[in-house]
């Protein structure tokens, strides 16, 4: 178990190389030569401008080699890595910093990109929405082609570790493969104590290495004193970068973390969508019951219910409603709105994984698709497909603005419904605001019957 007992900062002389070269553990890692394999795209996290090049500049350069599209994305600029220096402001040296990598990514993969998204320095912890966003930006609906690179989230370091929970997060909503380097890790852990059950090596060969070592040389302004003057010495000193000299990087592979945010969401406020108030969501829902081919239905299901709002509509109209949500206190906010209630259950569960019993006569998904990663969303429609009945019905409603920090919106997630789903479109209506869907394979609802 890896523990620290202090914090460190970078100007201590930290763990010799030495000591970690002579552990036996070494032998038993497993290899990471398939870290890229299947995949098309490498994306590369760096809460700090170096922090690409130093843990997986001999990755991107394999990457490269092998025809991979490459990305890097910086966090922060690295504007604080001199506090104290009386030669260069802050400002300054960030520019600096991203044009130093800038140039040891053109070394290391020629044809690859740079993203900032010039978030503070030492302050990642704070923005992980930000840095979430950001990262799922990148990724895109590229997901299943992409492996992300992130720092581990043990690192040590406050914005490695934040910086590897929000690429955790953006893997999840993205459906891309996260490995995650250590850095510092080899600065302040006593050898006995690392992960190394964890612990996957890259071998890289001599002409990588080379070439990784150029790179990590172009770094100047943390590699070498910015000037003699206190306060402008070099980060990273010799028994540092003697870490990143390697015949080989290492990598963790590790469960992702769980996203929290639509809990939270909940948790802060009892309504957090407005859907008493707003007169979008009384409008919508009136709507949505207004689209229901028929005035009864036996037994339905609504995917994703919040607070409860939707669901209570739709109890007028059914003998029996199932009412799923992977958030707990959404959860507890629905069983209170709709107790009295005998014919609604409420029940926690993460769709498409967690499914109730079918067959549903009518099924309701509302404002939730685009909170699925598209991998999700289309086990989603599988689920409907094989759950609803003969002569069911699926009703999909969906903001039409854009979304911010997942990969989907509301228009794409009709557009991707509606070309894998064996249900034909029966009714559409369409509006500034929202799209609503009516699906089904029974000819009754095609004509509208009662």
């Amino acid at each position: 178990m890896v523990t620290r007992a202090r914090p460190f900062t970078h100007s201590e002389r930290g763990t010799a190389e030495s000591r970690w070269r002579e552990r036996p553990e070494w032998a038993d890692l497993r290899p990471a030569d398939a870290l890229l394999s299947g995949h098309g795209r490498l994306v590369v996290v760096a809460a700090h401008p170096d922090d690409e090049t130093l843990a997986t500049g001999g990755l991107m350069s394999i990457a490269a080699r092998a025809g991979l599209e490459v990305t890097v994305v910086l966090l922060s600029d690295g504007e604080a890595s001199h506090p104290g220096s009386p030669t260069v402001s802050s400002r300054d040296l960030a520019t600096l910093r991203v044009e130093e990598s800038r140039a040891a990514l053109a070394r290391l993969a020629p044809s690859a990109t740079l993203e900032r998204l010039g978030l503070p320095d030492g302050r990642l912890a704070a923005c992980t929405a930000e840095t979430v966003t950001g990262l799922v930006d990148v990724i895109g609906e590229r997901g299943g082609d992409t492996v992300v690179v992130a720092p581990w989230r043990h690192d040590g370091h406050a914005d490695h570790d934040a910086a590897g929970r929000a690429a955790g997060v953006a893997c999840r909503r993205t459906d891309a493969v996260l490995w995650e380097y250590p850095l510092w890790l080899w600065h302040w852990c006593q050898p006995e104590h690392a992960p190394w059950a964890d612990l996957h090596a890259l071998t890289l060969d001599a002409d990588v290495q080379a070439t990784k070592q150029e790179a990590v040389a172009l770094h100047r302004t943390q590699v070498a004193p910015v000037s003699d003057e206190p306060g402008d010495e070099a980060v990273l000193h010799e028994d540092m970068l003697a870490h990143f000299a390697r015949p080989f990087e290492v990598f963790l592979r590790l469960d992702l973390p769980t996203d929290d945010s639509l809990d939270e969401l909940h948790d802060s406020s009892s309504d957090p969508w407005q859907v008493r108030t707003s007169w979008y969501e009384q409008r919508k829902r009136a709507v949505t019951l207004a689209a229901l081919p028929h005035e009864r239905y036996g037994r339905a299901l609504e995917v994703g219910g919040s607070v409860g709002a939707l669901a209570e509509d739709l109890a007028t109209r059914c003998d029996r409603l199932v009412v799923v949500d992977e958030s707990g206190a959404a959860v507890e906010a629905a069983r209170s709105s709709l107790r009295g209630l005998d014919h609604v259950e409420v029940v926690p569960g993460s769709v498409p994984e967690d499914w109730p019993d079918g067959p549903f006569d009518l099924v309701v998904v509302s404002e939730v698709g685009y909170f699925l990663s598209p991998a999700r969303l289309g086990r989603l429609v599988t689920r409907v497909d094989a759950s609803l009945a003969d002569d069911g019905a699926l009703v999909l409603c969906h903001w039409r603005h854009p979304v911010r920090g997942w990969p989907l919106d509301g228009l794409r997630v009709h557009e991707l419904w509606t070309r894998s789903s064996a249900l034909p479109v029966v009714a559409t209506h369409l509006e500034r605001d929202f799209r609503l869907d009516v699906m089904s394979r029974s000819s009754a609802h095609r004509a509208g019957s009662p």
